[in-house]
């Protein structure tokens, strides 16, 4: 048995050096990740992870039976030497992490025992998107791909709406090690000179980061002074400049790469939570929220379809209009002035929290489909959409799918 894990991007190579160096992970899962993968390796002739995105090529065994790829290329530019690097590793079973078509086309002709476990939303509506959308549906209702998971509730809906076979969808997620009981919920300063704000994730326009900096304009126009902390990697100078020409470069610090065990402390020293996500942006379902919640400190998010049923305006977040910064603005103004509301809203991070945990973990997942028997098949079934096990989250057909 030789397991292939593909992931568009994910430096597990560096993941590892991270773990064994005693060193904090840099994201969310990359050690738990590591490990599970180590320990199925242990089980199976051999496990190797992929990256179809990485800066450098690379090919090394990290472990007895755990392997690590990286191409050293853009997989878009290079879908032949892609498909050629799967094709040497001959793989008996693979992981597909992220859509990518050309490889669905490759282990579907091939008939490769396949689990597809996305983090993704599918929410362009222009036509070519939706014809791609059409053909990879195609693909993932293949026989030889018994089971299509995604990460959360919501996208997992978003592919039943789509026409993936309903009985083949499972909602997954990561363990949490975190919760908000840590902390008791949080009041509104009532001496504040200035007010903290941080984002934490993808530096790019499609995460909204230029509607933060637009709606840092407005406030300061209205005599609201605040701080903006950003967290991630991505278009760092170019939103810089963009905060320098906008004359707010004062009030925006870049941090980089943190570590992700410092996420949750960043999130409680911060006075509101920003998660701006654009509707075209493939929101599986953010890991900052579940450490936004963990903290306790107010989520300011946008209407990101992936976040409805869960955060609802002025019960578990504040909620505004993606693309608008003067909403976002007006969202942050009105919370911030309410003291009451602020609490509210703190007060239930706990039972938003709750209501997020999935029983599906990762791991979990790939052993029971990786090993099978007639007991790992009882409990792929029992965790189906359609089990019954996930009926509080189903809010959001109501919400959106019926929309659509």
């Amino acid at each position: 048995m030789r397991l292939l894990v593909i992931l568009y991007a994910g430096d597990y190579r560096e993941a590892y050096r991270r773990m064994v160096s005693g060193e904090p992970e840099t994201y969310i899962g990359h050690r738990y990740s590591v490990k599970s993968l180590i320990r199925i390796g242990q089980q199976a002739e051999e496990v190797a992870v992929l990256c179809c995105r990485s800066e450098d090529a690379y090919d090394e065994f990290l472990e007895p039976g755990f392997r690590v790829i990286g191409t050293g290329y853009e997989p878009e530019k290079n879908m032949r030497s892609l498909i050629q690097t799967i094709k040497d590793y001959r793989p008996t079973h693979v992981v597909l992490r992220a859509p990518m078509l050309g490889v669905l086309n490759w282990l579907t002709q091939r008939k490769i025992n396949t689990l597809v476990m996305f983090a993704d939303s599918f929410l362009n509506r222009s036509l070519p998107a939706k014809f791609k959308n059409f053909l990879m549906v195609r693909k993932l209702n293949h026989p030889c791909i018994r089971w299509v998971a995604n990460h959360g509730v919501n996208s997992s809906c978003l592919l039943q709406k789509m026409g993936v076979k309903t009985e083949k969808i499972i909602p997954w997620d990561l363990p949490h090690t975190k919760s908000p009981r840590v902390y008791q919920a949080k009041h509104i300063k009532t001496d504040a000179h200035r007010w903290n704000l941080l984002y934490v994730g993808s530096i790019n326009e499609k995460k909204g980061v230029g509607d933060i900096l637009f709606a840092l304009l407005e406030l300061r126009r209205k005599g609201i002074n605040t701080q903006l902390k950003i967290a991630g990697k991505g278009h760092v100078e170019s939103f810089s400049l963009q905060a320098k020409r906008l004359g707010i470069e004062d009030a925006v610090a870049f941090l980089g790469l943190v570590p992700n065990d410092s996420v949750v402390g960043r999130m409680r020293e911060a006075d509101l939570v920003l998660i701006p996500s654009r509707h075209e942006y493939p929101e599986g379902f953010p890991f900052t929220i579940y450490e936004a919640l963990c903290s306790r400190t107010p989520i300011v998010a946008s209407d990101h379809p992936m976040f409805r049923g869960v955060l609802i305006h002025k019960v578990s977040a504040m909620i505004f209009t993606a693309t608008q910064p003067s909403a976002l603005a007006d969202c942050i103004q009105c919370i911030l002035e309410d003291a009451s509301l602020y609490h509210q809203i703190s007060e239930a991070s706990l039972a938003t929290w709750e209501q997020l945990q999935i029983p599906v973990k990762w791991a979990d997942l790939i052993e029971r489909w990786l090993f099978n028997s007639p007991e790992n098949d009882r409990w792929l079934f029992q965790h189906r959409l359609v089990s019954g096990k996930y009926n509080d989250f189903r809010a959001y057909e109501a919400a959106y799918l019926h929309e659509t």
